[in-house]
């Protein structure tokens, strides 16, 4: 069975990731941290019971977390728009999946979320869905280059256009790699600008998510992205005790999603 069938089947897949964030430059600064992601398709999923679809338990996934304007997203119905816009077919046997960590006893945040068309094994599209810790949300849509696929060796890549960090300039551009296997997904972005930058990657395994999966991940790694948050404040400390320099927020790009 591949993976757009277990998707569209139902199937909610676990991805614990190891994800690391290393920022080049005059000031240097590494993580490393584990975080629990999952892989569902919106339309078609039947979470566990210890996950609900827009209401509150241990863990959720509601609607309004995702898929234009943060905290009133659209869900599939705005991923269909953008992929529409940009010539590219959903329907026919293709599958649209989200890739986020869900909410934590009623609490989100997500720095980036991922959604994708996935045809039998492989993926056709991608939207990155970046959100920042001052309420704000833009995303990036990503097709292949050359054939109907994105391969893993082909390099993505998008100008930097929203403010992420307020360590760094919006300047610069993303290159983005992914490989997707049927049973796990590595993803590794790279912000190029000049000899300054971060490089992040996450990869992890995949498989079926159940409530003894929850609540392990719950005990392992307790808060989600209560855990999430606390961490990027703490980094964010580190990082001025280094010196690093501090950037005003600029005004939001005047497009939802790059192209």
């Amino acid at each position: 069975m591949t993976l757009a069938e277990r998707l569209a089947g139902g199937d909610v897949l676990a991805m614990p990731s190891m994800v690391t964030h290393a920022r080049r430059g005059s000031v240097r600064h590494n993580l490393k941290v584990r975080a629990d992601f999952v892989l569902f398709a919106p339309e078609t999923f039947r979470p566990p019971a210890l996950m609900s679809h827009n209401g509150f338990n241990l863990t959720a996934w509601h609607d309004v977390d995702h898929g234009g304007e943060r905290g009133a997203g659209r869900g599939v119905a705005w991923v269909r728009d953008q992929m529409d816009g940009a010539g590219i077919a959903t329907d026919g046997g293709r599958v649209v999946a989200l890739l986020t960590q869900p909410r934590f006893l009623g609490y989100w945040f997500n720095p980036v979320s991922f959604w994708m068309v996935i045809e039998g094994d492989d993926v056709v599209a991608v939207i990155a869905e970046v959100n920042n810790t001052f309420g704000q949300r833009h995303s990036y849509l990503l097709t292949p280059g050359a054939g109907d696929v994105i391969g893993p060796d082909e390099t993505l890549t998008a100008r930097k256009v929203f403010h992420v960090s307020p360590f760094q300039d919006v300047s610069g551009e993303y290159q983005f790699n992914f490989t997707f296997r049927p049973n796990r997904i590595a993803i590794s972005i790279r912000h190029v600008d000049g000899a300054d930058g971060v490089n992040t990657a996450m990869a992890g395994d995949l498989k079926q998510l159940d409530n003894l999966t929850i609540l392990a991940a719950a005990l392992r790694r307790p808060g989600g992205p209560m855990r999430v948050i606390a961490q990027i404040y703490w980094h964010a400390l580190q990082l001025k005790l280094k010196g690093a320099r501090w950037r005003a927020r600029p005004a939001l790009p005047h497009e939802e999603v790059t192209r």
